[in-house]
């Protein structure tokens, strides 16, 4: 007898081994239509998996994350066979899943073209029309060696031969198509319907390595159903048109130089006004809560992170070199050594805690070149950092105060929608800490969180490898999620660093130190934000806030003292005084997402007026000078300016 344990705690027994299917169809057969795969004491599985002992069971469908991930594992599978059906000899490697969809790289001599994508798709169309079943197969080292030699996929067979000796070796079968892979997959093509779309070609170093073949990746999605395909599909579109790079071009907010200074920005005066804008507001809000500021060197004795266990972890990562006093210097890639060395100046107190320590420093780490994605990836970048050191009884204060104040900030920029996930204890070698210190830490974070009320979800082993974490996932307005803002809390540090304050007792104690950035990095903070609102941002943090645009050259004059007065009232402003027409002069300044256009001719002159012309509306208003600029300081006024 057999007892299999459903997810609501019921019980169901059967006389023998029974398959996930099995136990699906016992409790509906509408459940067993549904059904991609199941989980066997927290196992994900195929469907078709014998269950042969008392076990914890959950059927997966496609409402779930695991579900989902099947499903496009499965596409990548059926977009292999599509490729070698339409290109024999065309060698398959890895093709694992990616956020919304899946890739799979392939060894073929002649490049693929978008042409190529749309035969691929009509071919992965007649596999899910074949409704092949998927079966799993488990091979002999030496039977799977011989049968991808065979099939001249060598790539396949280095795979196989860097496995463990120990390892079990499994193949999926759909129709003639084999391939090595762990699985789990859907019971058959069929299953994967057809909500998938092949979306780019891009080329892939074999494992990583820019020493090795170049392969061509393609890319694509996959959805449960073509109406969640569609809206995706519109998601991205409209993605295109935000693009942060393409709208940072119009209004001339910046530019990159991949030849001379890769993954580093060179800000343009109205991209850099908007930098300037966000320290300043961060600045004040920081300060209104009782941080201080610090700044700390950008080049530092390589042993600061090697003490800290960032080198081990990170050396690749990290820009270094040796001076002619043989000395290893690092460009600092985070800015914790430079706080904990602040925090060491003097004798601190139980009184002189928490002391809440924010620093906007320029930071330096190696990305790939293929991963670098304008101001969302970079190498060189501003966090808006802080180090909060406490004692141990006040670390969940000091949680809830910085959660309190993320969300907050987050609220003055538009995003109401906010996730939290708690990242716990990776499961690395470069991981530091005994397990008694994790433990502290986590139930720390999840009591803030518990405790006043903060719905969050689990990333299991995503923490830092010295503490875990607090990661702060924002949605924009078409309904991406971006990763911000971190809050980590770290016992190790401290005491790697040996920094102490004098307790009530006169003894020496260790603090608590919760590194935190609320931006993340203010390069790609201002990306989302340019992206979110399609480059109309806010009065207040608009690089040029109002163009005065004068239809006539006689009102120049007048188009000049409006002007005067705008920056007198500290709005950002300046005057078209060209001699194109003035339909020419509005429909520039609207492709530059300049907020206001103020139109002058010789009626507004005379009556001391402006007809003012919003971005995004075909609408007029005529506003009397004093009012208008009443008006729009007191929308320019920064969110954090009375707090």
């Amino acid at each position: 007898m057999i007892k299999i344990q459903l997810p609501d705690n019921s019980v169901l027994e059967f006389d023998g081994p029974v398959s996930g299917l099995d136990v699906a169809k016992h409790i509906s057969e509408g459940l067993a239509r549904a059904a991609f795969a199941v989980t066997v004491n927290g196992k994900l599985t195929d469907l078709t998996t014998p269950i042969t002992t008392d076990a914890a069971v959950t059927i997966v469908t496609a409402k779930t994350t695991e579900g989902l991930d099947t499903l496009r594992h499965t596409a990548s599978h059926v977009m292999a066979q599509a490729v070698q059906e339409l290109f024999p000899g065309t060698q398959v490697t890895i093709g694992p899943v990616v956020e919304n969809g899946f890739y799979y790289d392939f060894a073929k001599k002649e490049p693929f073209t978008t042409e190529d994508l749309e035969k691929i798709e009509q071919k992965m169309a007649e596999i899910v029309d074949r409704d092949l079943p998927i079966e799993r197969q488990v091979w002999s080292r030496e039977q799977a060696i011989q049968y991808f030699t065979d099939k001249g996929e060598h790539y396949k067979v280095e795979i196989i031969n860097d496995l463990p000796a120990d390892a079990v070796i499994s193949v999926y079968q759909q129709g003639d198509y084999i391939d090595l892979c762990r699985g789990p997959h859907l019971p058959s093509t069929g299953k994967l319907g057809k909500a998938f779309k092949l979306t780019k070609i891009a080329g892939a170093y074999w494992r990583g390595d820019s020493t090795k073949e170049m392969l061509q990746r393609i890319y694509g999605v996959a959805f449960a159903d073509v109406k969640e395909l569609k809206a995706y599909l519109t998601m991205m579109e409209e993605a295109a048109k935000r693009d942060h790079r393409k709208i940072g071009k119009e209004m001339d907010l910046f530019h990159f130089e991949p030849e001379y200074a890769p993954g580093a920005v060179f800000w343009h005066d109205k991209g850099y006004k908007i930098y300037r804008k966000l320290i300043d507001y961060m600045r004040r809000r920081q300060e209104n809560n009782g941080y201080i500021e610090v700044a700390t060197p950008r080049i530092m004795d390589r042993c600061l992170w090697e003490t800290s266990g960032h080198w081990d972890k990170y050396g690749a990562h990290n820009y270094s070199g040796k001076t002619e006093d043989d000395k290893m210097f690092c460009v600092k890639p985070m800015n914790c050594p430079g706080g904990l060395l602040v925090y060491k100046q003097g004798i601190k107190s139980y009184r002189d805690l928490p002391l809440r320590m924010a620093e906007f420093g320029m930071v330096n780490r190696y990305e790939a070149s293929g991963s670098l994605m304008g101001l969302m990836r970079v190498r060189e970048f501003t966090q808006d950092d802080a180090h909060i050191f406490c004692t141990p009884e006040q670390m969940e204060e000091e949680c809830v105060r910085t959660i309190k104040l993320i969300l907050d900030i987050y609220k003055d920029f538009g995003f109401e929608d906010v996730k939290i996930y708690l990242s716990t204890r990776p499961d690395s070698i470069y991981r530091i800490g005994s397990d008694e210190i994790w433990d502290m830490s986590e139930k720390a974070l999840a009591n803030a969180l518990e405790h006043h009320g903060y719905k969050y979800e689990i990333n299991p082993g995503e923490g830092a490898f010295y503490g875990p974490k607090l990661e702060f996932i924002l949605k924009d307005a078409i309904g991406r999620e971006w990763q911000c803002g971190t809050v980590q809390m770290d016992m190790n540090l401290p005491q790697r660093f040996d920094i102490s304050y004098i307790g009530e007792d006169g003894e020496k104690h260790q603090p608590v130190m919760l590194h935190r950035a609320l931006f993340g990095s203010i390069e790609r903070f201002l990306g989302i934000l340019i992206e979110n609102y399609a480059g109309k941002l806010p009065l207040w943090l608009s690089p040029e806030q109002v163009v005065v645009a004068p239809v006539i050259s006689d009102v120049n004059d007048y188009a000049t003292e409006v002007v005067a007065a705008l920056k007198k009232a500290g709005l950002t402003a300046s005057a078209d005084l060209s001699n194109e027409k003035i339909s020419y002069k509005i429909r520039e300044h609207s492709l530059a997402k300049t907020p206001v256009i103020a139109v002058v001719g010789a009626k507004e002159k005379e009556n001391r007026t402006v007809t003012v012309r919003r971005i995004g509306s075909d609408k007029q208003e005529i506003m009397k000078l004093d009012d208008f600029i009443a008006a729009l300081t007191q929308e320019a006024t920064m969110p954090s300016q009375d707090r």
